[in-house]
């Protein structure tokens, strides 16, 4: 898989551009808040999900502008496709090979790319929440029907919280809990078992991959936390059902006292450790970036094996966060893939070079 073209329009501080990048490896570089960073978010989108950085559909568009438009052409699984993005009225839309979609949510699968950026070397160091959302991202790309199973759990979710608020006012209210107890733990139940079939898949790819960057030195392990399981235990989707209404059943008193739920797989954990230490609380600065380092690269590795070809990869000014040693066995690994780097310079051989100033592309610095 790789991109053709890129084209953008009123997107941020980006002028109206057309992007060609090479197969290879493309160094984006030049001066700070110059649009380097705006360009892979562009490309992202096109990947279904929302800004990396974590922004507004509105704040997407530029100043004094009511909308932006983005276009991809890209190769895949022998066949050229193109989506174009739509942002107005603080939403997205999409058109997939012409067709016009209902929701982001329909274009998942299609453009596949992988995203480091400076926000993910903190993976380890944040909480649960963020590990979660990596988790559910990468088995989106993978399974785009796991996008509905996120959607239908949430909507449960919120329903059974808005019942726990309403149950101290009206106690006859609680009888109905147990409706949304069974729809929360079936929902979960599907969740689980998706999480925890890619987190093995991924543990074993990413520990090869921290095993290279410590040079054999430490062992990196992974543990998924869940109310459903035990750590190490297996479990076929009715047992992992029975343990999450089981759960939500024993806690039923304080989910009302609290006005929440406070079990289930929304508070669920992907632990890292690095020789038998929790990475959070215990690793060094380096250890917790090269955690990070492999798990990226496994998530790439195994979108890669699920598609049958290669992603896109965008690395947003990773680099310089990474020591000399680090920096090469990443870039080893990537040779096969079309790579999309910023970076302030353009210090890296065997790459395209591409300037960008005041949101344009150039061919040289002005």
């Amino acid at each position: 898989m790789y991109i053709q073209q890129v084209t953008f329009e009123n997107y941020r501080n980006l002028q109206p551009i057309t992007f060609l990048p090479e197969k290879g490896i493309n160094v984006i570089y030049g001066d700070n808040a110059q649009g380097k960073t705006n360009l892979l978010e562009g490309i992202w989108l096109f990947t279904g999900g929302r800004s990396f950085r974590g922004a507004k559909d509105n704040e997407l568009i530029a100043f004094h502008q009511n909308y932006a438009r983005l276009q991809l052409s890209f190769r895949s699984r022998e066949r050229e496709q193109t989506i174009v993005i739509n942002i107005n009225n603080h939403k997205r839309s999409a058109v997939l090979n012409g067709v016009p979609k209902s929701s982001m949510a329909q274009i998942i699968g299609h453009f596949c790319a992988v995203v480091f950026s400076p926000h993910h070397l903190s993976l380890i160091k944040s909480g649960p929440e963020e590990r979660r959302n990596f988790i559910d991202a990468a088995i989106c790309q993978i399974k785009p029907l796991y996008v509905a199973s996120l959607s239908r759990y949430k909507r449960v979710l919120n329903e059974r919280n808005a019942l726990l608020k309403d149950i101290p006012q009206h106690r006859e209210l609680e009888d109905m809990l147990s409706i949304w107890n069974e729809r929360l733990a079936a929902e979960g139940a599907v969740i689980v078992m998706e999480r925890r079939r890619y987190i093995r898949r991924l543990s074993e790819s990413a520990v090869r991959f921290y095993d290279g960057l410590s040079g054999g030195k430490e062992l990196m392990q992974f543990t998924y936390k869940t109310t459903a399981a035990e750590p190490q235990e297996e479990s076929d989707i009715e047992e992992i059902r029975h343990r999450l209404l089981t759960a939500l059943q024993n806690r039923q008193n304080d989910d009302i006292y609290c006005g929440y739920t406070t079990v289930g797989v929304h508070r669920d954990d992907l632990i890292v450790r690095i020789d038998g230490k929790e990475a959070r609380s215990f690793g060094s600065q380096g250890q917790q970036r090269s955690a990070v380092l492999a798990m990226k690269l496994a998530e790439a590795a195994l979108l890669g094996e699920a598609k049958g070809e290669k992603p896109v990869i965008l690395l947003d000014d990773v680099l310089s966060e990474l020591d000399p040693k680090r920096q090469q066995y990443l870039l080893t690994r990537l040779e096969d893939f079309q790579v999309l780097i910023t970076c302030c310079e353009k210090e890296i051989t065997a790459a395209h070079p591409v300037h960008i100033s005041g949101g344009q592309i150039t061919t040289a610095e002005e």
